[in-house]
């Protein structure tokens, strides 16, 4: 299996290395497409077998996958420069670009096209990857799925959902490291160094993660467990509800729908 990755910026350039850090496909059946030399560069010094150029035509030519990992205004100009045959299965991991306007600029009704929709933690293959696809792309749904389960966890999503999903996951690590940030500002004030903050804020975030992922259980039980009558946290609970800060979420993430 022979991926072509259009685009080598953070998000193409964190797929590629996710990929080539896995074991579904060889760096040498891989090939990163980018107009300048800086970011080919550096891939091709962290993985020597992977293939780079400047030339997209080139880089999809004889490619059994073709990854767009460019800017949405920008997916139209690139299909219609490296033209996909029906044997290619197209990804475009341009946020808002539907799997119909892929078939479109494709000039190709049964083009197999998927929305991949990761968020930047997969170049350590922690991503959290939304999956949807056309019709014509079902029988490559596997396939798909198999690449990218190596680099995190992967949802297949009818398209419809992908908005919704996308605010909670793509946009929703921004959110996570936003309340990173604020508890730090709140341990310097407090007298604790920025650097020795961030890494206590940081693992406590992923021991929360963690206890739900691996225990499968419910954020309020967990909760409810360190919130012991007239205790510290359930002051601070009290305070962050005073505030709004569940609201202020529910809003954020209905925002990064619109």
């Amino acid at each position: 299996m022979k991926i072509a990755i259009i685009g080598a910026g953070n998000m193409g350039g964190a797929i590629a290395r996710g990929l080539c850090k896995g074991s579904v496909v060889k760096p040498e059946d891989i090939t990163v497409s980018n107009p300048s030399s800086g970011k080919l560069d550096a891939l091709k010094a962290e993985f020597p077998t992977l293939n780079v150029t400047h030339s997209n035509t080139e880089a999809a030519a004889g490619a059994d996958i073709v990854m767009l990992a460019v800017k949405p205004w920008l997916v139209e100009k690139v299909i219609l420069e490296i033209r996909p045959t029906e044997q290619q299965t197209l990804v475009s991991i341009a946020a808002g670009v539907t799997t119909r306007e892929l078939e479109i600029y494709s000039d190709n009704p049964q083009q197999p096209c998927f929305r991949v929709i990761p968020n930047t933690a997969i170049s350590l293959q922690q991503s959290t990857t939304l999956l949807a696809c056309n019709a014509w792309a079902a029988d490559k749904q596997e396939t798909l799925l198999q690449l990218f389960r190596e680099m995190g966890e992967v949802f297949l999503l009818p398209e419809a959902k992908m908005a919704a999903a996308t605010a909670m996951t793509s946009c929703g690590i921004a959110y996570a490291l936003k309340y990173i940030q604020a508890v730090m500002q709140a341990g310097i004030e407090l007298g604790i160094y920025p650097q020795d903050g961030m890494k206590m804020v940081a693992q406590s975030m992923k021991g929360a993660a963690e206890l739900i992922l691996k225990n499968e259980t419910h954020p309020s039980v967990e909760i409810d467990k360190v919130c012991t009558p007239g205790g510290l946290t359930i002051k601070g609970i009290n305070a962050l509800e005073e505030q709004g800060f569940t609201t202020a979420l529910i809003k954020a993430v209905k925002a990064s729908c619109r």
